[in-house]
């Protein structure tokens, strides 16, 4: 049986994108219409084994704080953080996070995606590869 898992992103770069294509394919969640989405997402969170937050920035936008505030346990079991900014936005995502209630994986992913919004190029082979080893350490961890 598939895990049933969501990949929500806020950033406006393109690798952000097309890394949650690759988890998208990588984890078979091709079933799932609404497996990746933005944040908010077009579709709530219900009974996610795993969600899997990837934020851009240095400060944590408070809407991205709200949304991140009503991830409790019935909407979502585990969630990990990827993120593409300070280690600010990382705690800070944390912190709420942990007065949901719900299982924070400790095992954040810092990246520097670097470039521009909407510039920058697809993900190189060797970025692919360490954040899908990334991704699957977390699944294997909550099996």
């Amino acid at each position: 049986m598939a895990l049933k898992m969501r990949f929500l992103y806020y950033s406006k770069k393109a690798k952000m994108k097309d890394l949650a294509e690759a988890i998208k394919k990588e984890f078979d969640l091709a079933q799932n219409y609404n497996a990746i989405d933005v944040i908010p997402p077009a579709y709530s969170c219900e009974n996610e084994r795993l969600v899997i937050l990837a934020l851009s920035g240095n400060d944590l936008d408070d809407m991205v704080r709200r949304f991140c505030r009503e991830l409790d346990k019935k909407k979502a079991q585990n969630v990990a953080l990827l993120i593409d900014g300070s280690d600010k936005v990382a705690q800070t995502a944390l912190d709420v996070l942990k007065e949901t209630g719900t299982n924070v994986i400790e095992n954040v992913k810092m990246v520097k995606f670097g470039g521009l919004p909407f510039i920058g190029g697809k993900l190189s082979d060797d970025e692919k590869k360490d954040l899908l080893d990334w991704a699957h350490s977390v699944v294997d961890s909550i099996k």
